[in-house]
């Protein structure tokens, strides 16, 4: 026989004397995966709740009692006699099934490892920083909200990037450079899973920084996000990742460089893409290479200069991927790096970096020229964490002291002034 009843049968249970106790036998039983035994309570009980009490127990409560518990074997019986139902199909009948959470952990405990256990026969699995990877994200919980979420395909997704990163090759991606959506399809099927922000991105990228030996913190910053990507050969889009050059000419028989020694025989600025720079090889002529970070410094050198400046390369703010490669092979090929930014806080990180890299000599970037600069003109403050500058360690000092900062288009006469003399 049914026990279904319409909801309407149960109506005085959802008065003030029930909600509370109702309420705590649900989650008790959702906790203990149904079972019917120990009780429940309730604190500072009201009137109405006391005398539900009494009801359901049979037995007198004072009205001074903090606490009263009620059996949930006497709860279902009052249940079944009253009602026909159960302490489990009243709460049923009245809010959905209960959920069995024993069950749910343990099924949650079977995916976790079965996850964990397809992970550990990759390839990498002998190398520290995979194994550290996966023991962080199984005692961190992220692995367990891959789970809830339904998403643990994307652990299984994450070692296939990272098998791919450290030894397979992927169709579609050229010698050295490998383009995110590329890998992305072939990891997933969606070339937007490695976007930034996404649940996968977060994965791989935690890999890479235990493998880089960065820590255990993923940068929070795009700047710093791409270039743990890059630090691997792995790129957003290397037709969006360019760079601007004037005057850098090429050495080589292919239509890029041919591009190049036009452009240059002009004075013409120039901008490179990533694909055209790894699709063939460029090797810029100039064995001296000035590098500013504002497209305005290279704007007024090719409106002033023309073809008679020095070899001049913008990073227009942090490098990108592009930057970094024509650079790099300048300096392979024996070119040196005369470089330098605004000076604020990222100003001296780019420099610095850009000093370890690429072994480039600072342009410019001495306390001497900031203060002369800086006595020039009003300056906007310097924002964001502070940052060293290793090549003139009283630059850094004298920038904090100061609180302002100043931007390389100040120095623009004695930029071009360098520019020209080169």
């Amino acid at each position: 026989m049914s026990t279904e009843r319409d909801p309407s049968a149960y109506d005085e249970l959802r008065g003030e004397g029930w909600t509370r106790l109702l309420a705590a036998a649900r989650r008790r039983l959702e906790r203990t995966g149904g079972a019917l035994d120990g009780d429940v309570g309730l604190t500072t009980p009201s009137e109405a709740e006391r005398r539900t009490v009494i009801g359901v127990t049979g037995r007198y409560r004072p009205e001074t009692a903090k606490r009263l518990a009620v059996p949930l074997g006497d709860l279902d019986g009052y249940l079944y006699d009253r009602y026909g139902t159960g302490l489990l199909q009243t709460l049923g009948q009245m809010h959905g099934p209960l959920r069995d959470r024993p069950a749910e952990r343990a099924d949650e405990g079977a995916h976790r490892d079965r996850a964990l256990k397809a992970a550990h026969t990759s390839r990498l699995a002998g190398q520290g920083w995979f194994a550290a990877w996966l023991d962080r994200i199984a005692a961190d919980g992220t692995l367990t909200r891959l789970v809830r979420r339904g998403d643990v395909r994307l652990l299984d997704a994450a070692v296939h990037v990272l098998e791919r990163l450290f030894g397979e090759s992927v169709p579609g991606s050229s010698a050295g450079v490998l383009p995110l959506p590329v890998l992305a399809e072939w990891a997933t099927g969606d070339t937007k899973a490695l976007v930034p922000g996404t649940a996968l991105e977060q994965l791989v990228l935690r890999a890479l920084t235990l493998r880089n030996g960065d820590g255990p913190a993923v940068p929070r910053d795009r700047a710093g996000r791409r270039a743990l990507w890059v630090s691997v050969g792995a790129i957003a889009d290397d037709l969006a990742s360019q760079v601007l050059v004037l005057n850098i000419g090429a050495r080589g028989d292919t239509v890029v460089c041919d591009w190049l020694r036009d452009a240059a025989d002009f004075g013409i600025p120039f901008r490179l893409t990533l694909h055209q720079l790894t699709t063939d090889p460029v090797v810029p002529a100039a064995h001296t290479i000035f590098v500013c970070e504002n497209p305005a410094v290279l704007r007024a050198a090719a409106g002033e200069l023309r073809n008679t400046g020095a070899a001049l390369v913008c990073t227009e703010g942090v490098p990108s991927a592009a930057c970094h490669k024509l650079l790099g092979d300048a300096v392979r090929a024996g070119a040196r790096l005369y470089w330098r930014a605004d000076f604020d806080w990222a100003g001296l990180r780019i420099t610095s970096d850009a000093v370890v890299r690429h072994g480039a000599h600072p342009w410019r970037m001495t306390t001497a020229d900031y203060t002369a600069a800086l006595g020039e003109g009003e300056s906007t403050p310097l924002v964001g964490p502070p940052a060293a500058s290793s090549w003139d360690p009283g630059l850094a000092p004298a920038m904090a002291e100061s609180g302002s900062a100043v931007m390389e288009e100040r120095l623009l006469p004695a930029l071009l002034s360098d520019l020209a003399l080169t």
